[in-house]
């Protein structure tokens, strides 16, 4: 059996066109993760083809295509998948989007895989294999991370992506933040691997650098303090996400730090403690923000700061507010979003109910549009404020202010900034009108 697994493309991750150059990619664990689970006696000759770093050349003789799709990518996917049915070629769609909206995907697909697949999609593989394809999968019983194969990443063209290979220790989120896909797709509950096999695959990779993809290390106090313990002896150096209670840790931010933790990711969100409260991250501490960043450099972590824009509780003053106190807390390497309420969400669910959702062309929910209407300004106010915001973030008078914080990241830093100055110029800062915005239903 042949199967061609696709992770399409979107406005902003596409090959050829794609808003950062090759070298500042990594590469997702899904579809390698799912080509480990193929069962052994299958015989599956597999392949894997992420758009985002290289053009899909057609299906080929598959027998089974499977696609995995955010809300962006999501027109992208239902196209493919069209395309391959009309071959005669059985699909299946997975992945956040999917799962948020099962019934839209379905109208593309044979078959629909909901949230986890590591029990799920073996299963539906042997329903294929007898014929017996069902229209809708989800997973029986819990989500243990325990005894998982390795992910196939001999199938990535490892040559498009950073040389940093990806991994994961944990999965979900316990915070409930209106915005976010990871509660309602794949539950509240915070599942980890068994640090031994986490370990294992350390040393299997055989790399000294590793930047882990999960949602927030540090959310289980017990797990993340005994994980960075066990990382101490093999000197490798680390990059992840965490909200700022990891720098607020001190006993957990010190371990982070001797462990080989380099940079991070925060989700800052907003300079306004009104606006988090708003979206149920109170746990954000505004008049702590600073303390948060010179707690990761006093222990030489550089910080990447996300900030979203649009929020209720912010006007117009809210962008210059905000690269202004980046500047300030010299935080070392930002990415600014609108503020984007995915299908399936708190956020969408609210703001729909409200009638302040103007389109529901998922290509359009990359968090560079505007896809509502704002409360305290207006659609085009809110794009511009995004943009002046890129401008003087990314001025070399702000990266040349911020960069060299961690001294030993300095050049790392300033190159991670130049790739995010040439981020701004190719998508946000272009002169485009805004596009035009359709209310009804894909």
């Amino acid at each position: 059996m042949k199967i061609l697994l696709i992770n399409p493309h979107d406005d902003t991750y596409q090959h050829g066109s794609s808003a950062f150059k090759r070298r500042m990619s990594y590469y997702a664990l899904t579809l390698p993760t799912l080509a480990a689970l193929v069962p052994e006696g299958m015989a599956a000759d597999i392949r894997i083809v992420d758009e985002g770093v290289e053009d899909l050349d057609g299906f080929g003789d598959a027998d089974l295509v499977g696609i995995t799709a955010v809300t962006p990518s999501a027109m992208r996917a239902y196209e493919l998948a069209d395309q391959a049915r009309q071959q005669g070629i059985p699909v299946v769609l997975g992945g956040p989007h999917p799962t948020l909206m099962p019934d839209e995907a379905a109208q593309h697909a044979d078959a629909v895989v909901l949230g986890y697949a590591e029990e799920s999609w073996p299963r539906l593989l042997a329903d294929f294999t007898a014929g017996n394809l069902r229209p809708l999968y989800a997973q029986n019983g819990g989500t243990g991370l325990k005894n998982l194969p390795l992910p196939r990443r001999d199938l990535l063209n490892l040559k498009k992506y950073l040389k940093i290979p990806s991994i994961q220790a944990s999965r979900g989120c316990a915070n409930r933040c209106k915005f976010c896909t990871i509660p309602v797709t794949w539950g509240q509950n915070f599942h980890h691997r068994p640090i031994d096999e986490v370990l294992k695959e350390i040393e299997h990779l055989g790399k000294k650098r590793l930047l882990f993809l999960d949602p927030s290390l540090a959310e289980d106090r017990t797990y993340a303090k005994q994980l960075l313990k066990e990382l101490i002896p093999l000197k490798v150096k680390w990059g992840g996400l965490s909200t700022i209670r990891l720098a607020l840790d001190d006993e957990l931010v010190d371990l982070a730090a001797e462990s080989g933790c380099r940079g991070i990711l925060v989700g800052f969100e907003s300079v306004s403690q009104k606006a988090l409260n708003g979206i149920n991250k109170s746990f954000n501490d505004v008049q702590r923000y600073k303390e948060a960043v010179k707690g990761f450099h006093d222990r030489g972590i550089a910080v990447l700061g996300t900030f979203v824009f649009g929020l209720d509780h912010e006007d117009e003053d809210v962008f210059k507010r905000t690269a202004d106190f980046i500047d300030d807390a010299r935080i070392d390497l930002v990415r600014y979003a609108v503020y984007t309420p995915f299908p399936g969400t708190p956020a969408f669910e609210e703001l729909d109910r409200e009638g302040r959702i103007l389109t529901r062309d998922w290509n359009l929910y990359n968090t560079e549009n505007v896809v509502f209407q704002p409360k305290a300004m207006s659609r085009e106010q809110l794009q511009e404020g995004l943009k002046d915001a890129w401008r003087q973030t990314t001025s070399f008078r702000s990266i040349f202010k911020r960069v060299g914080w961690t001294r030993r990241l300095r050049f790392f830093s300033f190159a991670l900034n130049l790739g995010f100055r040439f981020y701004a110029k190719r998508v946000v800062l272009k002169d485009n009108p805004l596009p035009p915005l359709q209310r009804g239903s894909t």
